[in-house]
């Protein structure tokens, strides 16, 4: 299984399907099926049994998709973008750690 650079709050835009081109926000992440539910992104309709609260009928909601068919959406331009990692020293409480910052492959700018 390769890497998951994508988090749950990200902004990522749709690559391929029948939602291309369309942007949205990370709901879930399912990083064992390597798989991501975007808000307002494969939105399928399921019948939905009545249950304790009395509701039931059709409900839409968001299906999830594979997650090489999204990419991050760079903050600077707000097109897709890869991800590298930038290794940062970072001192706290006279300690020096070393932490990963993503950053964006088209501008540079921080995620």
């Amino acid at each position: 299984m390769g890497k998951m650079n994508i988090k749950k709050g990200d902004t990522v835009a749709v690559l391929t399907g029948k939602d291309k081109s369309k942007q949205g926000k990370v709901i879930a992440v399912d990083t064992e099926n390597q798989r991501v539910t975007v808000e307002g992104v494969n939105r399928v309709t399921r019948h939905v049994k009545p249950g304790t609260r009395g509701t039931g009928g059709l409900v839409v909601q968001e299906a999830s998709i594979h997650i090489s068919n999204v990419a991050i959406v760079d903050p600077a331009d707000k097109k897709p973008t890869r991800i590298k990692t930038r290794i940062e020293q970072v001192e706290r409480d006279g300690r020096t750690k070393t932490t990963r910052v993503r950053v964006a492959a088209r501008s540079g700018k921080d995620i």
